[in-house]
């Protein structure tokens, strides 16, 4: 079980997780079907309406999986590791933890999840004879639907949605995949990652921009050509305007801190003599001697100069003010196998993945099993602070 969802199972070594959020939109959708599918076949039964439906939306996420392990696989056959898929509120991500080396393995690894999309749909079209009516399908047309059987009925609504899926993930709205595509092509000309993300950036932006105001023009019965007009659609246009352009915002900082941290080993930023504990006091002489007694929220345990442990406020926390004196750190303690690390000479941005994929704020430095220093994590705001401006959303620190 995850903090932000559960995991489902595990694909070519990816794990598969679903976000909380996918719940509300997997009801929305089957709801819609459901009621969409009755009006249009009112001699199936009840029962079987909703079944239909439902199974129609679980055929539709596993298409965006299809489509976000289309990117992944690519992106680990070009030696890029991907944490997980997640499959959440606008569809599903691929977790990819660093960019690609050279723009023609971005475009690669972009372009193949809207063509898996577009097949899908062709196949799925294709294999219902719908093809010839593939323009009253798209615009809206339900005659064609009325007519058919309950598989026929899933294959044509899946494989228009496929279809438009992989058109509109084609927009040049970074960071969805058409914006990726050219963000690879601004780099291939200019040669700079970092200004082509600026770039495609703002072209996102602008995208985000054009969708928000879309929207709020549909929520006052305007008439959006593709979009359509209403409050829901107009809601849901210009809540996804609102994301893109948040997640434009929020990918040029990333690229940025890479960029800053490019070269940079944890030698350079971590602190050389963190405050350590031994696993043998208690409670109360950690609180009183040492977290009273500095800004630190994180202590390191070393007993006979050998990492044993960490110990932070957080592990703290749940034990009883009255138990304070007979409870040692050994106690509540993070042990040392259970502990992310790192090295003096691992790369700064590598370890960066590390604070961000465990959710930790420091990371002891060894060497063996020898503690050489701690990285925290408002260490690295500070430096990238120094370097470049306000990356700080990115990592989620408050201002220093």
């Amino acid at each position: 079980m995850l903090k932000s969802g559960f995991r489902v199972g595990r694909v070519f070594g990816i794990d598969i997780v679903v976000d909380w959020s996918w719940l509300f939109i997997f009801f929305l959708i089957a709801w819609n079907l459901g009621t969409v599918f009755g009006s249009l076949h009112p001699e199936w039964r009840t029962g079987l309406t909703w079944v239909i439906a439902i199974v129609a939306a679980l055929l539709f996420f596993l298409s965006v999986l299809l489509h976000e392990l289309a990117h992944a696989l690519v992106a680990k056959s070009r030696g890029l590791p991907v944490r997980n898929i997640t499959l959440f509120l606008f569809g599903g991500v691929s977790n990819i933890q660093r960019e690609p080396s050279t723009p023609g393995d971005e475009f690669i690894i972009t372009i193949v999840g809207p063509i898996t999309s577009i097949l899908i749909g062709v196949i799925l079209l294709g294999a219902v004879n719908a093809s010839a009516h593939l323009v009253d399908t798209l615009t809206g047309s339900t005659n064609i639907l009325a007519g058919m059987g309950p598989a026929a009925t899933i294959a044509l609504w899946l494989g228009s949605v496929n279809l438009l899926l992989g058109i509109f993930n084609l927009i040049p709205g970074f960071p969805l995949d058409g914006g990726r595509v050219l963000r690879s092509i601004l780099w291939a000309i200019t040669g700079n990652l970092r200004r082509a993300t600026s770039w495609a950036s703002g072209v996102g932006q602008a995208v985000a921009w054009i969708f928000i105001i879309a929207g709020i023009m549909m929520l006052f019965g305007a008439s959006i050509p593709f979009f359509g007009t209403g409050f829901i659609n107009g809601l849901w246009l210009a809540f996804i305007g609102w994301f893109l352009n948040s997640a434009a915002m929020q990918s040029y900082e990333q690229v940025v801190i890479q960029d800053v941290l490019h070269g940079v080993s944890v030698a350079r930023i971590m602190r050389t003599n963190p405050p350590i504990v031994p696993s043998t006091i208690t409670t109360g002489n950690l609180v009183y001697d040492h977290i009273m007694g500095s800004d630190d929220t994180a202590f390191p345990v070393v007993d006979d100069g050998r990492l044993v442990g960490m110990i932070t406020m957080a592990d703290v926390r749940p034990v009883a003010r009255t138990a304070w004196d007979t409870t040692l750190v050994r106690d509540i303690m993070t042990p040392v196998d259970r502990l992310v690390v790192t090295t003096p000479e691992e790369a700064s941005a590598d370890a960066l993945n590390k604070l961000a994929t465990k959710d930790v704020q420091q990371l002891p430095v060894v060497r063996g099993n020898q503690l050489v220093g701690l990285l925290r994590r408002r260490d690295l705001v500070k430096w990238l602070h120094l370097q470049s401006g306000d990356t700080r959303s990115v990592l989620g620190e408050q201002p220093i």
